[in-house]
């Protein structure tokens, strides 16, 4: 599906005889560093409120690891951000997470794929889309 939105866009633009400017991002280590508060304050502001907010304060708060290597154990750390890798949840949570990046430009057109995000800009001026782009990452 991915593939297919970005392709769809370029073609259409190619269509319009536009020039397109995109940027690719794989935010590294994404899942790693989420933010308890402001994830658990989205939550809140969806209406996830009372009992199951409560349950996403238990998933994420207070989880400890420790690296064991051939039977040897590290000392435990209290995980401080992040949500858990491989779960269901994972994914999920990290789109709310993201999911108002969007809302930083009503200039740029933004395709979200989890931790693969790609924000288009087109124009019929190469000029004025470089100085878009250029205006827009700041």
């Amino acid at each position: 599906m991915a593939i297919f939105e970005i392709t769809n866009s370029l073609r259409k633009a190619i269509d319009n005889s536009l020039y397109t400017c995109s940027v690719f991002l794989d935010f590294s280590k994404a899942f790693d560093t989420v933010n308890h508060g402001i994830l658990l304050d989205k939550l809140e502001a969806y209406g996830i409120r009372g009992i199951p907010h409560s349950w996403f304060v238990n998933y994420l708060t207070d989880r400890k690891q420790y690296v064991d290597l051939g039977g040897v154990k590290s000392s435990e750390h209290t995980v401080l951000c992040g949500i858990p890798q491989g779960s269901t949840l994972g994914p999920l949570l990290f789109l709310i997470y993201i999911n108002d990046l969007p809302n930083s430009s009503d200039k740029l057109n933004f395709n979200i794929f989890a931790d693969d995000t790609n924000i288009f800009a087109f124009s019929g001026n190469l000029k004025t889309l470089e100085k878009l782009m250029n205006k827009e990452r700041t």
